[in-house]
């Protein structure tokens, strides 16, 4: 099973696949020790912000447990129709991490000895510019 996991840190934010089940049954909200996710990031904290499930639903943190759900949603989270007084019912994933979970958001709590610009060299280089 693979996970993306998107890192933020600050203004920048990093990808990564993860293979394993080591998240699987975690919640957003917890805090996840670096060395769980990969070595390399061994002294480094995270606390998991959000995610989506394989079909594109995200995961909301006020649904418990691992079941899609329907639920009224008002200007905020999830609606991007921001007039007074509209109230939309939507699809979300309860907060649980499970196998059917595609990408996991996390941010950084603690950082590690190492960057994370050293750990991704790869993400560092500036986007080339597309000449037509």
């Amino acid at each position: 099973m693979v996970f993306k996991l998107n890192i933020n840190q600050g203004e920048k934010a990093w990808k990564f696949e993860l293979e394993g089940e080591s998240l699987i049954g975690k919640k957003i909200g917890d805090k996840v020790d670096g060395k769980e996710i990969d070595a390399r990031f061994e002294d480094y904290e995270f606390e998991i912000t959000g995610g989506s499930d394989n079909a594109g639903f995200p995961l909301c943190k006020s649904v418990e447990g691992l079941a899609l759900k329907r639920v009224l949603l008002k200007k905020g989270w999830g609606m991007k129709d921001n007039k007074k007084g509209i109230r939309r019912r939507k699809t979300v994933r309860g907060n649980q991490i499970s196998s059917t979970t595609s990408q996991i958001n996390m941010k950084v709590i603690k950082e590690g000895t190492k960057k994370l610009q050293e750990l991704f060299p790869e993400q560092n280089q500036a986007k080339k510019e597309n000449k037509t």
